[in-house]
């Protein structure tokens, strides 16, 4: 028996399989025995030419033509994209290659073994000194490190193919007629062929030379050969290219089988019976990076939180339908198909009544680069995300893209999955004096009668604005109130509430002032802000609002939303900005 070891240092097997382009992606494995043949002859002339001779080369190398069998470790599939200059067009230009490799681990073995051929202690003395000095096997980035594997470990692995079954995973071997399984599949590997490998008719140029006149005319024929040694296996492969050869002379397709699965990693997971010590992760907050050719601009806060949420719902329900048939979900659904409902995402329980502690999800939309438009989108919730379902998480992972204005669609990067102690953003942040980026819009509208009707001073198109003040008082005890119910640190207590509006330039009509001051751009109406979400009932743009600055004792943690549509970024305020009245 004959079994060889390599390890490839780098923890990658860089090689494209004969007769695909580099572009396609496609990784060979296993290592091809015609590649590996190559591979020792190469190391033979380049290293070790004056120890051995051709003969005993030639010896050695007929004993591994024939198939051999592999043992693969686990291993999975990668690529890397470089632009590589190409000179075509240009000194600049440039074409775009794909480097397809197999992956696995840097102290992994990839066994070659040819368990019906036998060698001589001088041919074992050999092999060992080739394969010993391989630097790489495939492409010149594959770096390999090679042994010979000696008796004992030999016939260690010769007893374990008689032990193991046909659909064992690790094993790799010719087809030879045998029934192939579910969980195998069979490919194609580039053997050597042993009766024409070593032949040198295409490697061999024959060259006829004339001599004399006449009856003296003779013709010779000379050989003149392209390699040392003339053997096909040698010839090089931009000859092959450049003669367009399908295959390579000397060459044969070997059909094997090997597992289907045996690019699919397994993770190692903890004994059930074994409590993890590790504590569980508390998540209320998922970030998003928002990308586009053009980015919504900030009066557009509320459609794109009530996109955001109708869309994390959408995701929540076909991941639970996935688990609930199996994997494909029928179309159309079935009349008594189950309906999936997140009270995190929706805000509703399972029997559709909405929840009223506003533990569950905040969509908050923000602009924080202060240009007026919205780059982040902060999903909030008290409640936990993943607490009575992980598919809540698998969720807020999967949301990537929403729909925009019927034209390209918006491109979200999940920044991290955390609480308030992960992020460092302004929302989250810690100031005595709050700002209104969002109007405060609010939650009910003037009561001129009945037991609870509101008092004089309070009622009338006059009193708009001290009556949504009062109402932002509310608020804001409400918001303390479920603060210390939930443990979370309260306001501090309030220094002044002040209308934001230009007292140089605004006429006070109604309670619209300006929202801000922004970081940079001009301030902005409350209502240029579009106030209706998506629900008929909504009636959120005729109410009354307006834009506050909330002055604390000391400095409050955010985030602060309030109002009616709180949850879907209105009432939003935000740390006053450094350096700005």
């Amino acid at each position: 028996m004959i079994a060889i070891a390599l390890r490839f240092p780098s923890g990658r097997f860089h090689a494209t399989p004969w007769g695909r382009h580099v572009n396609e992606g496609a990784a060979e494995w296993p290592p091809s025995p015609w590649r590996l043949l190559r591979a020792l002859v190469a190391t033979w002339k380049r290293k070790l030419n004056a120890e051995f001779d051709e003969s005993d080369i030639f010896a050695l190398l007929t004993k591994m033509a024939s198939p051999p069998s592999f043992v693969l470790p686990p291993a999975s599939t990668g690529h890397s994209r470089h632009y590589m200059p190409w000179f075509k067009k240009g000194p600049d230009d440039r074409t775009l290659v794909f480097d397809a490799f197999v992956a696995l681990s840097k102290t992994s073995d990839v066994f070659v073994v040819w368990q019906e051929e036998e060698l001589s202690k001088e041919q074992r003395n050999i092999l060992s000194r080739l394969v010993e000095n391989l630097g790489f096997v495939g492409r010149s980035e594959s770096w390999c490190d090679g042994r010979l594997v000696d008796e004992e470990t030999s016939e260690s692995l010769f007893k374990l193919e008689n032990r193991l079954n046909d659909n064992d995973s690790e094993w790799c071997r010719p087809l030879c007629g045998d029934q192939v399984t579910r969980d195998q599949e069979v490919i194609r590997v580039l053997c050597p062929d042993p009766n024409t490998a070593f032949q040198d008719e295409h490697v061999v140029r024959l060259e006829n030379v004339t001599s004399g006149r006449g009856k003296n005319k003779q013709t010779t024929t000379t050989r003149h050969a392209n390699y040392e040694p003339n053997w096909n296996l040698c010839i090089e492969t931009s000859l092959l290219h450049a003669e367009k050869w399908s295959d390579p002379p000397g060459s044969r397709w070997i059909p094997y089988v090997r597992s289907s699965n045996c690019f699919r990693i397994s993770t190692k997971r903890s004994p059930s019976n074994v409590a993890s010590t590790r504590p569980a992760r508390n998540i209320t907050i998922a970030r998003y990076a928002l990308d586009g050719p053009v980015l919504p601009l900030i009066t557009d806060t509320l459609r794109l939180a009530d996109f955001s949420r109708i869309t994390l719902m959408g995701i929540f329900k076909r991941l639970k339908l996935q688990e609930y048939y199996g994997g494909q979900v029928p179309r159309p659904l079935p009349n008594d198909a189950p309906w999936f409902r997140s009270d995190a995402f929706s805000g509703k329980n399972e029997e559709g009544t909405p929840l009223t502690e506003h533990r569950h999800a905040y969509y908050l939309p923000t602009d924080e680069d202060g240009d007026g438009r919205l780059d982040h989108l902060t999903v909030f919730a008290e409640m936990g995300f993943g607490v009575s379902d992980q598919a809540e998480v698998r969720a807020l992972d999967q949301f990537r893209r929403l729909r925009w204005n019927d034209g390209d669609p918006l491109n979200l990067l999940l920044v991290g999955l955390g609480n308030t102690d992960d992020f460092r953003t302004i929302t989250f942040a810690k100031s005595p004096t709050w700002i209104s980026a969002t109007p405060f819009i609010a939650p009910r509208h003037q009561k001129s009668s009945g037991r609870k009707r509101d008092p004089v001073h309070l009622l009338g198109s006059d009193n708009q604005l001290a009556f949504v003040e009062s109402l932002l008082r509310e608020e804001l005890d409400r918001l303390n109130h479920r603060r210390a119910s939930g443990g979370r640190e309260v306001l501090p207590a309030i220094v002044s509430i002040e209308p934001l509006f230009d007292r140089e330039r605004v006429i006070r009509i109604d309670p619209e002032h300006w929202v801000g001051p922004t970081k940079a751009g001009p301030a902005i109406r409350p209502i240029q802000f579009k106030r209706f979400r998506q629900k008929r009932s909504d009636d959120g743009g005729s109410r009354p609002n307006g834009a506050w600055k909330i002055v604390f004792e000391q400095p409050a943690q955010g985030p602060i939303t309030l109002g009616h549509s709180a949850h879907f970024g209105m009432g939003l305020f935000l740390p006053e900005w450094k350096g700005k009245q």
